[in-house]
This record gives structure tokens, C-alpha cells and sequence, in this order.
């Protein structure tokens, strides 16, 4: 059975994989950048903090 830590470095491995396919998405990205309010010059930055990626 999987620990904690485990189970959030895996759920943290694919928030950041569904964050590099929207990334990668020329229809999609934008469209995160509106919602979120983002802007695309500080999503790694964003990305390294773990209320981002929740």
C-alpha cells in the first residue's frame, strides 16, 4: 500500500503532466490563462507551489 508521501508525489507528477498538455494545447492554453488568471510568463513559477497544482 502506497504512503502518503507517495500518493502526493504521484498525484503531483500528474497535475504536472495535465499541466504540460494544456501547455502544449494552442486551443486550450488560452483559455486556462483566462480562467485562471494566470499569466503565461509566471506558470512555472505557479506550478511550483502546491496549491496550483491541487
Amino acid at each position: 500500500m502506497a504512503n502518503a508521501a507517495s500518493m502526493r508525489e504521484e498525484a503531483e507528477t500528474i497535475a504536472v503532466k495535465a499541466l504540460g498538455f494544456v501547455a502544449a494545447d494552442p486551443e486550450l492554453l488560452p483559455r486556462f490563462l483566462a480562467i485562471t488568471g494566470i499569466e503565461v510568463h509566471s506558470i512555472r513559477k505557479a506550478a511550483s507551489e502546491p496549491g496550483f497544482l491541487a
